[in-house]
């Protein structure tokens, strides 16, 4: 029987992805929910199905086998929660959630459950990606010891008035949106994670960051890796500008302009990136993984662990960038387990 799939967000994002769902034989696309009347409407002539201005009543009419969710950051957590309430699982496109607490409680959930969470990480799907940490693993270039990494956009100028620069809906602003891919890109490749961030931030007159600036220490199973991370929000005019550069004890490997190198034995060699990387196929990678989740009821590819990883070093950023102090960012995540009252009752 076809996998019952309820849909909350069903504009831009939302609409794309809810295409690629309906090009696969084993998902049936039940109903959506979206503030939007446009939107609603648009998703009732495509689909031929019901629509509802809230996930709460999309929830209460369909008996549903999972939901996925395109919707502003800050909303992510509510809308997850309850749909685990009512036994469905769940794809959450990035960020995760907002709130380290949020994060923690909601990978939580997903656990005690027994319910399948995926965050919308598509990197995990990508041929560049998955060779860059092929060759971290490979230990050709040694033991990692530090990484640099970038992003640069045409951001502000494209999302000016926009939800996403609204902090009440977007939790921030470059840095937890497409900045949310990098982080998660660097922590995903090394197998690391935050272990403390300090970090500025400047907002260039608007209401959210729109540059960031992180020093962090990550911790791998073969030693610390000092990190820097920078996010820029203006001023590329053009396409989006990203690279990184991971630092090993016997060379190192760099990608940029998406293409990847590897720097050992005093030669530089083109790294083996082979597939398509264009973003439809790579978001029907992703989807394609949470449908197996779903039906074969194993971990994603991309479980709601890596999404409180990102969340917990972003939210670390801003905490460092307001206070100006280093914040121990496994510290905040042990704080904001739901059972991190009762441990500490117990000792």
């Amino acid at each position: 029987m076809a996998l019952r799939l309820g849909a909350v967000g069903l504009g831009g994002l939302g609409s794309i992805e809810l295409e690629l769902y309906d090009e696969m034989s084993d998902v049936t696309v039940v109903a959506g929910a979206d503030v939007s009347e446009g939107a609603r409407e648009a998703f009732a002539d495509t689909y031929d199905a019901p629509t509802y201005e809230s996930h709460e009543r999309l929830l209460a009419e369909h008996d549903l086998d999972a939901v996925t969710i395109v919707t502003p950051h800050t909303l992510h957590y509510e809308q997850a929660m309850d749909c685990f309430e009512e036994g469905a699982d769940v794809f959450l496109e990035k960020p995760m959630v907002t709130g380290i607490e949020n994060a923690a409680s909601l990978v939580a959930a997903a656990e005690e459950r027994g319910r399948i969470l995926q965050v919308g990480y598509q990197r995990h799907f990508d041929p560049l990606f998955r060779e860059l940490k092929r060759v971290v693993t490979s230990d050709r270039i040694g033991r990692i010891h530090a990484a640099n990494a970038y992003l640069g956009q045409d951001w502000i100028e494209i999302q000016r008035g926009s939800w996403r620069t609204d902090p009440g809906l977007s939790g921030g602003g470059q840095l937890y949106d497409s900045g949310s891919h990098l982080l998660d890109a660097l922590l995903w490749t090394l197998d690391a994670e935050p272990r403390s961030v300090a970090a500025v931030t400047d907002d260039r007159g608007e209401a959210v960051d729109v540059n960031s600036a992180l020093a962090a220490t990550l911790h791998r199973d073969e030693g610390p890796v000092t990190a820097s991370v920078g996010v820029v929000g203006d001023g590329t005019h053009g396409e989006p500008d990203e690279g990184m550069v991971l630092w090993g004890t016997e060379g190192h490997v760099r990608y940029e302009d998406g293409r990847l190198t590897v720097h050992e034995d005093g030669a530089t060699y083109e790294g083996e990136v082979a597939g398509d990387r264009d973003f439809t196929t790579l978001t029907r990678r992703k989807l394609s993984d949470f449908v197996r989740a779903v039906e074969e009821r194993t971990e994603p590819a991309v479980p709601g662990s890596f999404g409180l990883r990102v969340t917990a070093m972003t939210e670390a950023a801003y905490e460092a960038a307001e206070t100006g102090r280093t914040v121990d960012v496994q510290a905040r995540i042990e704080a904001a387990r739901p059972d991190a009252g009762a441990a500490t009752a117990d000792d």
